[in-house]
C-alpha cells in the first residue's frame, strides 16, 4: 500500500495499491475498496489510478463518479 500524497490536505484516503485492472483504496477510517475495470469501468479506473499518483482529486473524483461501484 503507498501512502496517498493528500496535496489538498483535505482528503479522506489515506492509501493505495495500483494493479492492471483495479486501485484498492485505503480510506482514513480503515475502510479498503477495490474498485476493477468490472465494478467501476475502465476508463474510471485509470483516472483513479492518474490522481492517486498525482496525489490530489482522488477522493473527491470517488464520491462524485464511483462511490458504490467497488467489488464487493
Amino acid at each position: 500500500m503507498i501512502k496517498y500524497a493528500n496535496k489538498s490536505g483535505y482528503s479522506e484516503v489515506w492509501g493505495f495499491k495500483i494493479g492492471r485492472k483495479y486501485i484498492r483504496v485505503l480510506f482514513n477510517d480503515c475502510v479498503e475498496r477495490r474498485y476493477t475495470y468490472r465494478s467501476a469501468g475502465e476508463e474510471n479506473v485509470e483516472i483513479m489510478k492518474q490522481l492517486a499518483l498525482k496525489g490530489k482529486g482522488l477522493g473527491t473524483f470517488i464520491y462524485r463518479h464511483v462511490a458504490y461501484r467497488y467489488e464487493k
